[in-house]
């Protein structure tokens, strides 16, 4: 996302980390003036040269989002105590009662109960029937794991321990992880500037920068900023990996960890009033 200051023109790249703190709110790195982000706030850039971006407008009715990524289950009720009255004893009415002799007790005969007929355990007919509902449980807990881990890749492939297992089972495995780009992490050794040797009105400007992080790249943008001699910048330059690179499988691998790497970027001549040069990653 990028916006700009609208005291000194000064466009910047910035993420949602930093609309959040201030509600988009935030000071300008050049002139130091404070300044709503979210008035100029656009995903892309208009054709080089502008001089401002556009101002977006307030709309009077907030808009309605409808794609739902994920949504807390309500807690589940207590379940309510029942407390049993205690019904009050009648009085037990003997009247009725017929009492039998002894000797007619111990004249009756008992059936004979068979010792080879044994009592058969009675089997639990709902313990079969929950292991189908565990299966599915499980399936989709993991199911459940598998797309939060999906979705928050990024920040796992970063963990040094983490991002440590997954680049060792994908060793294993022979598969790849995506690409994550960590351009603080980009560190420039060395860079040139000169005219271009076969265009006129051009520059020829030769970087070299290595990946200091411990997991693969994409080629980054490089940002050319030109100033003059009282620090006022003349231009800027957005380069895309495909402007400098034209290689799809060099593409498609990024930049390995540790790796040093060499560009050559072309643009246009600002003039003779251009003698300090800036070069930043995105």
């Amino acid at each position: 996302m990028y916006t700009q200051c609208p005291e000194c023109l000064s466009v910047f790249s910035l993420g949602a980390q930093a609309l959040v703190q201030a509600h988009g709110y935030v000071m300008c790195g050049h002139c130091g003036a404070g300044f709503d982000s979210l008035a100029t706030l656009s995903e892309q850039l208009p054709p080089e040269p502008f001089q401002e971006l556009p101002v977006n407008d307030q709309a009077l009715v907030p808009p309605r989002i409808e794609l739902v990524v994920y949504r807390p289950q309500p807690p589940a009720p207590e379940p309510a105590v029942v407390v049993a009255e205690t019904a009050t004893p009648a009085a037990e009415d003997f009247s009725q009662l017929v009492f039998t002799p002894r000797f007619a007790k111990n004249a009756r005969q008992r059936k004979p109960v068979r010792a080879d007929r044994k009592r058969r355990p009675r089997r639990d007919a709902a313990t079969p029937r929950r292991w189908p509902w565990v299966l599915v449980c499980g399936t989709l807990a993991v199911a459940l794991g598998l797309q939060l881990a999906w979705i928050g890749r990024d920040g796992l492939i970063r963990d040094p321990l983490v991002g440590g297992w997954l680049r060792g089972a994908c060793n294993a495995f022979d598969c790849h992880l995506p690409l994550v780009a960590e351009p603080q992490q980009l560190r420039l050794l060395a860079s040139n500037v000169e005219s271009h040797p076969n265009a006129a009105h051009a520059l020829m400007i030769s970087l070299s920068l290595r990946n200091e992080a411990a997991f693969a790249q994409p080629w980054p943008v490089v940002v050319v900023t030109l100033e003059d001699a009282q620090g006022h910048r003349l231009t800027m330059r957005r380069l895309l990996p495909t402007d400098y690179l034209d290689d799809p499988a060099v593409l498609d691998r990024g930049l390995a960890p540790g790796a040093t790497t060499a560009l050559l970027l072309e643009v246009q001549d600002p003039g003779d009033q251009a003698v300090a040069y800036e070069f930043g990653f995105e």
